[in-house]
């Protein structure tokens, strides 16, 4: 199975709405990619607890069939688990999956 983890980090919101956003929904729209997933950690969390439009196209996402999952570590830090439940995403810790990631043969998109 061909899979994307797209591991995002930033709190842009320029970024988030041009190019994470886009290219996932539309890997999944598209068939570029059998699953996406899209890793929520750091200052992407903070951005999605201070905006409800961006709540609102996490989502929609998720809707399109990305698979949305964030570190938990980060979701407890930043206040940001009730609102992330709320919208459906996986929370749980990722350093162990994202090692696995790196080491195995799936792309993994950091930004």
């Amino acid at each position: 199975m061909e899979e994307l983890y797209i591991l995002w980090t930033s709190p842009d919101r320029a970024t988030a709405e041009e190019m994470v956003f886009p290219y996932a929904r539309n890997s999944r729209l598209q068939g570029w990619w059998e699953q996406v997933t899209l890793i929520i950690w750091g200052g992407a969390d903070k951005l999605v607890v201070e905006n409800p439009e961006i709540q609102q196209k996490l989502a929609e996402l998720k809707d399109h069939g990305v698979h949305l999952t964030a570190c938990q570590a980060c979701a407890e830090n930043l206040g940001a688990v009730e609102i992330l439940e709320q919208i459906g995403v996986e929370i749980k810790y990722w350093g162990t999956p994202l090692t696995e990631v790196l080491k195995s043969d799936h792309t993994l998109i950091t930004i």
